[in-house]
């Protein structure tokens, strides 16, 4: 074998006949023009070698345009990005629709079948199987007992020194010598919410819609034609095709002793809500002659009850009521009664609502012993010295709340 290309030191072949096409150097210099993509000047200089000029071959031409990719213009990456968009949103709205995870569904069906106008939501998009079977695993089971009137015991703490069992309490018993009430803001995770401490139950009454049976009225003029210094909505009310104006309310209305309004009890569970003539709330299912019978001065008919006897109700789930604006009645062992609104549809804000579990355990902490869920949704209205104290949207979403046929005023 030739020395001149083998060589024993190497483990390599070389080519001494590149030596003369290639001198030194020429090889740093074929990569800078590389680089510059300069093919034109690197032929002129190296025209002479035939390895040049094949390398060379097919590089001067100019790319093709047919294949190059086309920019997108601005309207078509906003129309491809909103598509993106849409399709992504869809497909987690179908998952929480019909994924395997429940909470979603459950909150959907048992909110939107609790409302008078907004049932659709819920059977747009589910059968009526589905939404029985959810309904029955979210509800509230009563006790079935009736409010035991002799263990409610009127204390004056005026005349005793307190030794406050928590936090709740002192907020409860902190207050002015001439106190008639005292109102306490209620926060918590997605919650908003008003809760007053009215001192002397006698001052707690009905009061109803001066055109009862013809037309509600909104709570504010209800506060303002009967001196009110606070009112909140009370009963339920019919409403055909979800477009009655607030006239009629569900069951039997009491009002300082008199029957002035008996209709057609709504399908919710609970019964009668009244204060007796000892200024005890009253809370059992009995029919208007036996509530008059039994000395209720004013009272309305509606429910579910959230506490008996100190005893809070079973609840399922969200007791089938969903998440939405609510309001309800109690009355502490000691005689002091709660009136509590909460908001509800604020979702800017991260406010859902309130469900029944959340009423009994915001009633309890504040020593609720008997206590009585109210309407709910836009009829939710807490009115003190005449100005609306709490937030209220409607299922529209607007700010406003509606007609009702009666409410529960704290005279002066």
């Amino acid at each position: 074998m030739n020395k001149d290309v083998f060589n024993e030191d190497d483990d390599y072949v070389t080519d001494n006949s590149l030596v003369d096409m290639f001198p030194d150097g020429i090889d740093e210099q074929v990569r800078e023009y590389e680089k510059k993509n300069d093919y034109k000047k690197f032929e002129e200089k190296f025209k002479d070698s035939p390895l040049v000029e094949a390398d060379l071959e097919g590089k001067n031409e100019k790319p093709s345009k047919k294949g190059g990719k086309k920019k997108l213009k601005l309207w078509q990456k906003i129309v491809i990005a909103l598509v993106c968009l849409f399709v992504a949103m869809g497909s987690i709205f179908g998952f929480l629709l019909y994924g395997p995870y429940p909470n979603f569904r459950e909150w959907l069906i048992t909110t939107a079948m609790t409302t008078m106008s907004h049932q659709y939501l819920a059977k747009w998009f589910y059968d009526d199987k589905t939404i029985e079977a959810v309904l029955k695993k979210n509800y509230v089971d009563e006790s079935g007992e009736s409010t035991d009137a002799n263990q409610i015991k009127f204390v004056d703490y005026s005349k005793s020194q307190i030794m406050y069992k928590n936090k709740y309490e002192k907020e409860i018993l902190t207050k002015g010598d001439n106190d008639i009430y005292k109102l306490i803001n209620i926060t918590g995770k997605g919650l908003r919410g008003y809760l007053v401490a009215i001192y002397d139950p006698s001052k707690v009454k009905v009061a109803t819609s001066s055109r009862l049976g013809k037309s509600g009225e909104m709570l504010v003029k209800m506060a303002k034609d009967n001196n009110a210094l606070v009112a909140m909505n009370a009963s339920g009310f019919i409403d055909p095709n979800y477009m009655s104006n607030g006239a009629n309310p569900h069951g039997m209305v009491i009002k300082n002793g008199k029957l002035v309004s008996n209709l057609a009890r709504s399908k919710v569970s609970g019964g009668i809500i009244g204060f007796n003539k000892d200024n005890v709330l009253v809370l059992g299912k009995m029919d208007a002659q036996t509530a008059l019978s039994k000395g209720i001065r004013d009272a309305v008919e509606f429910g579910p009850y959230l506490i008996v006897n100190g005893t809070p109700s079973f609840i399922k789930g969200n007791g089938g009521w969903g998440s939405a604006p609510r309001s309800a009645i109690a009355q502490r062992k000691d005689g002091i009664v709660l009136f509590l609104v909460m908001d509800g549809r604020d979702y800017a804000h991260g406010i859902d609502g309130a469900d029944m579990v959340d009423l009994t355990e915001i009633l309890m902490k504040y020593g609720a012993y008997n206590a009585a869920n109210l309407d709910g949704g836009t009829s939710c209205g807490l009115v003190i010295n005449n100005s609306l104290i709490n937030k209220p949207i409607s299922g529209s979403g607007y700010n406003e709340t509606r007609a009702i046929p009666d409410a529960w005023i704290v005279t002066k």
